[in-house]
């Protein structure tokens, strides 16, 4: 929406013009007592309101422009990088695979690279959340979200219901408010009892 006080001022200065035109066409038609005066008169001021509309709407065609471009720019800004977010999911993806099949002797035996490999996940999760990448991490037992997950199978598991999530196979992530990637999942399909 328009700031108030300009279109105010807008306003102001197409009336302004008006009453200057009309005052100078006014000066120019007193005294000219020929027939047909009127008519001029009303015709300079069918040819000033459709000047005056069409100046208003040139405004708020500019407005409209200006308007446009800045939720382009603003959106350039925040999704911008959502294909290098995107390159980078697969990177989250496999170190995360790493820590998780790190048994305890791995553990014990290379303290140091699992360590090492732990600040780098850190540290990436960390450059995730300074440019708006949040984590989707369902649980087991979730109700399953078509916005934000992916099923990769269905399946029926004894003592859940259908629609719960029953496996989680990758995270999903958001970039701000957009679906980046959706976690993908698996899904009990038991029937109602």
């Amino acid at each position: 929406m328009a700031d108030p006080k300009n279109e105010d001022f807008l306003d102001d200065i197409a009336d302004a013009e008006a009453e200057e035109l009309a005052a100078q066409l006014a000066d120019d038609l007193e005294g000219a007592d020929a027939p047909g005066s009127d008519a001029q008169l009303e015709a300079v001021m069918a040819e000033r309101d459709q000047y005056k509309d069409r100046f208003m709407r040139s405004l708020a065609d500019a407005e409209n422009l200006r308007k446009r471009a800045d939720k382009e720019r603003r959106d350039a800004e925040r999704y911008g990088g959502s294909k290098l977010a995107r390159d980078m999911l697969p990177v989250y993806d496999n170190m995360k695979r790493a820590l998780d099949a790190a048994t305890d002797e791995q553990r014990e035996a290379s303290a140091a690279l699992i360590e090492g490999v732990e600040l780098t996940l850190r540290e990436l999760q960390n450059v995730f959340s300074r440019h708006g990448i949040e984590v989707i991490s369902p649980q087991v037992g979730d109700r399953f979200d078509p916005q934000m997950h992916q099923a990769m199978f269905e399946a029926p598991v004894p003592g859940t219901k259908a629609g719960e999530i029953i496996q989680v196979a990758a995270e999903g992530f958001l970039l701000h408010d957009r679906l980046l990637r959706p976690a993908q999942v698996g899904v009990s399909s038991m029937p109602a009892s």
